[in-house]
């Protein structure tokens, strides 16, 4: 057997765990220098400055960045019609779960003539960046604009890179197209982000940019969340938990942590079994699948940073788990069910044998967009919620401020807010004197 791929450690002693949960990590010191420059000079340059940065990056020199309409109505001749299906199938699925997102408005009288209720109201312009480079997501074009056209956002501005050809990719096209989008421009990288962050004369200044992309473009993200634009939430390399017990099916351990590795070389994966046997099983289907995958070389680069942790009581598992609070958590058991309910902190949970993260990423109906590195601790994933603003309304009728006035008066007395006790008083003497 080739050198293991799995980094096995057996019962840690729970002062190890933070170790254990440490991602890959690399030098961000010079990158922060890079990035910065290419967003200053894309703030100060505008257009020029994309078309010389999509020139350098992407060798496309185009100066129109934005896709015209005849090609993304076209795209759909430039595709197979089973991917078509494919797309369109994952869009429904999209749709009908992020719908029932949406709530309901609630007008709660909270004393006698006092009503108070919540508006959710779509962010008006928001920014969607699409990766386009080793592998073009059009994936999370769905998960992304379809809960953006869900919310109401009036103005969804997407940026991808294009192809060596200086083509955006025909399934990037096509789903724009059935999701009826109009404004998608070949831009990639800081670039993007810059553009649509400050604006330039071809793309229009977004209030808050989504989307997931390599160490250059989250850091570009995290320093304009910095300078006045909103972003989804802090993003890093993709990730993978497993919890298998002796019910799980190792082949199929296997193909979901490579299928998380295979992502980019500084991925991370985690197996949690109950028993070392079940370590040994999943480590010969890995050799077995591995060398079968036409990215099995970045696929064995993340294994370098794998762990293979064995924990034989279920709670302590979890607890491990939940410290380590992955992006995506499979539970590879027959009693996947009831052990679910131990689960405090992850992105989004895969429940049982039959349950590949795979189908998350593309056609359950669930958004891929979700926390890494930890952040699932205090962070949600990207869901109709992310893109609008909750404003809360109140209406007072005469009898309603009659009711808690005096209450507000007191408060704003004790608080030395006099200006704040008067408005309140003027309009109860009004009320008083019979009006």
């Amino acid at each position: 057997m080739a050198a293991t791929l799995l980094n096995i450690y057996t019962e840690p002693a729970k002062t190890r765990w933070p170790e254990l949960g440490t991602r890959p990590a690399f030098d961000s010191s010079s990158l922060e220098v890079a990035v910065k420059s290419i967003l200053e000079e894309v703030k100060e340059a505008g257009d020029a400055a994309v078309q010389k940065f999509n020139a350098q990056f992407d060798g496309n020199n185009a100066a129109d960045f934005l896709v015209p309409a005849t090609k993304i109505a076209a795209s759909e001749q430039l595709i197979a019609g089973e991917l078509r299906a494919a797309i369109l199938l994952a869009k429904n699925n999209i749709e009908r779960f992020h719908t029932a997102q949406k709530e309901p408005v609630i007008k709660l009288e909270t004393a006698p003539g006092v009503f108070c209720w919540r508006e959710s109201v779509g962010i008006e312009s928001v920014g969607l960046y699409i990766p386009g480079g080793t592998a073009p997501l059009f994936s999370t074009l769905l998960m992304l604009a379809i809960p953006a056209l869900i919310a109401g956002c009036n103005n969804i501005v997407v940026c991808t890179p294009a192809q060596k050809n200086g083509e955006v990719h025909p399934a990037i096209l096509y789903t724009a197209k059935v999701l009826g989008l109009e404004k998608l421009y070949a831009i990639g990288g800081v670039q993007a982000i810059a553009a649509m962050s400050y604006g330039t004369t071809s793309v229009p200044r977004v209030s808050k940019i989504f989307g997931p992309g390599n160490q250059y473009v989250t850091c570009a993200k995290q320093i304009v969340s910095q300078q006045g634009t909103a972003i989804d939430m802090p993003a890093g390399p993709s990730e993978l938990a497993v919890y298998a017990d002796e019910s799980c099916i190792p082949a199929f351990v296997a193909a979901d942590l490579l299928s998380q590795a295979e992502h980019g070389k500084d991925s991370q994966v985690v197996l949690v079994a109950s028993n070392p046997g079940i370590v040994t099983d999943v480590e010969m289907a890995l050799q077995a699948q591995i060398a079968t995958l036409p990215r099995g070389d970045i696929a064995r680069a993340a294994m370098e940073y794998s762990r293979a942790v064995v924990i034989a009581d279920p709670h302590t598992a979890f607890d491990f788990l939940n410290d380590y609070a992955p992006e995506h958590l499979i539970i590879a058991s027959e009693n996947a069910a009831g052990l679910s309910r131990f689960v405090v902190n992850a992105g989004s949970v895969f429940i049982g044998n039959y349950s590949p993260e795979s189908a998350g990423d593309y056609a359950s109906g669930t958004n891929h967009t979700l926390p890494t590195n930890g952040y699932a601790k205090m962070y949600s994933g990207v869901s109709v919620d992310s893109f609008v603003k909750k404003i809360t309304f109140q209406e007072l009728t005469g009898n309603g401020l009659q009711t808690i006035g005096k209450a507000v008066e007191t408060m704003a007395a004790a608080e030395g807010l006099e200006a704040h006790k008067n408005a309140v008083t003027l309009r109860l003497k009004y009320l008083d004197n019979g009006n």
